[in-house]
C-alpha cells in the first residue's frame, strides 16, 4: 500500500510525503502506521478521525483533517491522506 500526504494552506501545497507499507497487516494497520510515520515526519500530533473523516476515507479512500481534527494550533489549512495504490 503507498499512502500520500499533503500539506495545504491557501490552496498551496506545502509539503508532502509518501508512505510505503508492504507489511503483511491489515489495511486498517496500515493506515495508522502511516499516519503515525507522517506525524513523525511532519512534527505534527495524531489528528481526531471524526465520523465525516472515516466515511470520506472508507468511500474515496482519501480524507482532509482540517484544524479542527488537531488540538494543537498547526500551520497549514488541512492535511490530506489519499490512497495511491492498493496491495493486491
Amino acid at each position: 500500500m503507498r499512502i500520500w500526504a499533503k500539506e495545504w494552506q491557501n490552496s498551496h501545497l506545502l509539503r508532502d510525503l509518501t508512505i510505503e507499507d508492504t507489511s503483511d497487516e491489515t489495511r486498517t494497520h496500515k493506515v495508522f502506521h502511516a499516519i503515525d510515520e507522517i506525524c513523525e515526519k511532519f512534527d505534527l500530533q495524531h489528528p481526531i478521525w471524526l465520523d465525516s473523516t472515516i466515511r470520506d476515507f472508507q468511500r474515496h479512500a482519501r480524507c482532509r483533517f482540517g484544524k479542527d481534527a488537531f488540538t494543537e494550533e498547526v500551520p497549514f489549512d488541512y492535511l490530506e491522506i489519499q490512497v495511491l495504490e492498493e496491495d493486491h
